[in-house]
């Protein structure tokens, strides 16, 4: 049996073994394991039950890691993703008005649209008609749009009447200690600690609970705690106006965070063809699309790869056995999920201003001294957080590409897909307004 697993895992011709393997697991888990609290709290802002949200965040983490595993085989661990529970919450639910269990019926509708996309190989064509330099710059855009929101929860970021936004009082409790865990956060980062967010996290909720900053009352945990979230979808109420916007959105940003953490994880690791393919491509495709249904029906937002996967991979991991250990360690971390409302926002806001920093470190792609290139990519990253929505600032880049490159004559006639995708962005703008 073991060596029949072996043989499947291809063991053998990656040069792994089990306790590589299962250690490599371990490394991206520890890496990743912020999201079992910082997920929670994000989509509490949007009305969901945060010890709910918990369970719903592990479990759907925990398939979907195991479902790319055994698949795909590759060493990619998943989980609801950073950017997309932001715009779930602020855009979607907070500033569009939209119920959570509607936008749930969204981001189910979404992955269902995975599906369908990538057995038809839509998605794939897709990937090959963006640029690499605006996914570069959406990818800075989400990093800038989630250090707001985290500046934001810390107090250091407040509205002004005149100015919009303005300088917080940094001597609050909450700011004060937002700011000494980034310090401590990235301290860690630097001493390559495994675990550096989920560490400093868990300080600054100590701190914050012997300063009396922290108010909990104990909630149902585990498997139980499901019950608030899970099946509460409304697929038919997400049928209405914003419902092309949403999943859109959707569809996009969890197709390009797939496509950079596969690239990124897929090189790390040395498993690239020869031909510059990756091998079982619809496979991790098919997996990403089914971990956003399995999510949705949980009770959380969308479901994507995870860039922490690389951590795993540099200490090792090779097979999709390192995936699966990641994914049971989730099932066991549901049992956090009557401790979700001790972590205040000192705790979450620094984790999440790292976590976007981590993010800009795609724009070093973006060849700055072109003009083509660099207006559409600078529209991209900007307006991602200045108009607080994710769809604006890619269909504005998406749009300016088209734009610039046909009335300085450098269309060509393989881009067609890009133009249709630019078309309907336009098109999203003037119907929706200023949605």
């Amino acid at each position: 049996m073991i060596k029949t697993i072996e043989r499947y895992f291809e063991f053998d011709r990656l040069g792994t073994n089990w306790r590589t393997e299962i250690l490599a697991g371990v490394t991206t888990f520890l890496t990743m394991a912020y999201i079992v609290l910082v997920n929670p709290a994000i989509l509490a802002d949007a009305g969901v039950p945060r010890a709910s949200a918990t369970a719903a965040t592990c479990i759907s983490a925990a398939i979907a890691s195991i479902l790319m595993g055994i698949v795909a085989r590759y060493p990619i661990a998943l989980a609801p993703g950073m950017g997309l529970n932001a715009y779930f919450t602020y855009t979607v639910c907070i500033k569009m008005h939209i119920p959570w269990q509607t936008a749930l019926g969204a981001v189910f509708i979404s992955g269902l649209l995975f599906l369908a996309m990538t057995g038809a190989g839509v998605r794939q064509a897709i990937l090959r008609a963006i640029p690499h330099e605006l996914y570069a710059a959406v990818a800075g855009g989400i990093g800038l749009f989630i250090a707001f929101i985290g500046f934001q929860h810390a107090g250091i970021v407040v509205q002004d009447p005149n100015t919009l936004v303005g300088m917080g009082n940094i001597r609050s409790p909450t700011a004060a200690l937002a700011l000494l865990g980034l310090v401590l956060m990235v301290a860690l980062e630097v001493k390559k600690v495994r675990g550096s967010i989920l560490i400093g996290l868990l300080v600054v909720t100590g701190a914050a609970w012997a300063m009396g900053l922290v108010h909990w009352t104990p909630s149902a945990g585990g498997i139980d705690a499901l019950a608030g979230t899970a099946f509460k979808l409304n697929i038919g109420g997400a049928f209405g106006k914003g419902l092309l916007e949403i999943v859109f959105v959707f569809f996009f940003v969890d197709l390009f965070d797939n496509l950079g953490t596969l690239v990124a994880v897929t090189k790390r690791a040395g498993l690239i063809a020869d031909d510059h393919s990756i091998p079982r491509l619809n496979r991790i495709l098919f997996a990403d699309a089914s971990a956003t249904v399995i999510g949705s029906l949980a009770g959380t937002s969308t479901v994507t790869s995870y860039i922490e996967s690389t951590a795993g991979v540099a200490a090792g991991g090779r097979s999709g056995i390192a995936a699966i250990v990641t994914g049971l360690l989730f099932f066991v971390a549901m049992g956090a999920a009557p401790f979700a409302g001790i972590v205040p926002p000192a705790a979450t806001a620094p984790a999440l201003i790292l976590v976007g920093s981590m993010m800009l470190l795609t724009i070093s792609e973006i060849p700055w001294q072109e003009p083509l290139v660099a207006l559409p990519a600078f529209l991209t990253l900007v307006l991602i957080p200045l108009t607080y929505s994710i769809a604006n600032g890619l269909g504005f880049g998406i749009i300016a590409w088209a734009v610039l490159h046909l009335i300085t004559g450098k269309i060509r006639r393989q881009d067609w897909l890009l133009y249709i995708l630019a078309a309907l962005f336009l098109f999203r703008f003037i119907y929706l307004g200023a949605a």
